[in-house]
């Protein structure tokens, strides 16, 4: 894709996201045209969150295909992500194109230390890789998550509203066991305590939250992103014993 077309330029960014009872962690790399920067966040279920985004060359965070790195801020990682074929979704955004890749229930493992105490990780999550020609003003609502139904199955979730979010062909995807299905438009409370639908009925406990305000000449955003767990009903039937995730809420002019 080149860095520019139809006057917009190309913003991308992959972020993988482990999510479980005891630690939930997500790494992103983020380009916007020739502007690049990366970040992790690692938040536990008594509130406590760490996190730094730099600038590429500045340290911190590496990503390498399905390899991932971390050390800073107290925290080293080394962990490997193992992915599958994803659900693409191809949209018209403003007077351009969007394009996305999500991998649901994909296993992410490896060794982190938190202030030099080694924790043996292993974990689900999803991998979110986008790429497009986003209008100028872009404003979405997004939840990924991961956890058990009440028989047993594995499942995944990705939702979304603001961006590739039609009626149908939608980046909206359900995997039970891994299987992906699309799910039907929803509705996320402005809050992010809930996202609702037809037979979708999900409840949110925030842990914590990553939240950031950008004001530089021509871009702004606002962004929060909170870790937390999930109960209800997924969809077709698939009621939750154990769900772990994120809610999303970002605004940009970019």
């Amino acid at each position: 894709m080149p860095m520019f077309r139809d006057r917009r330029p190309l913003k991308r960014w992959r972020y993988v996201g482990a999510y479980g009872p005891e630690l939930m962690l997500c790494v992103g790399d983020v380009r916007i045209g020739p502007l690049r920067q990366r970040f992790w966040v690692l938040a536990t279920p008594d509130g406590r969150i760490r996190e730094r985004t730099a600038l590429v060359g500045s340290g911190g965070v590496a990503a390498d295909g399905s390899e991932l790195a971390i050390d800073s801020e107290g925290v080293r990682a080394r962990l490997r992500v193992e992915g599958s074929k994803g659900v693409e979704t191809l949209s018209p955004h403003g007077r351009s194109y969007i394009w996305t890749r999500k991998q649901g229930g994909v296993r992410v493992s490896g060794l982190i230390e938190i202030d030099r105490e080694p924790i043996q990780f292993e974990a689900c999550g999803i991998v979110d890789d986008s790429a497009g020609y986003h209008a100028r003003h872009t404003a979405w609502s997004w939840s990924a998550g991961v956890g058990r139904a009440t028989d047993g199955r594995a499942v995944a979730w990705n939702l979304v509203t603001g961006l590739h979010d039609a009626t149908e062909a939608s980046e909206r995807t359900a995997w039970v066991e891994g299987r992906p299905s699309e799910l039907p438009p929803v509705t996320f409370e402005p809050d992010l305590s809930a996202i609702s639908g037809d037979d979708l009925d999900l409840t949110f406990t925030e842990w914590s939250a990553r939240e950031a305000s950008t004001n530089a000449l021509l871009l702004r955003s606002n962004y929060r992103q909170p870790f937390g767990t999930f109960r209800g009903k997924l969809a077709n039937g698939v009621e939750l014993a154990e769900g772990y995730g994120v809610m999303e809420q970002h605004e940009a002019w970019w």
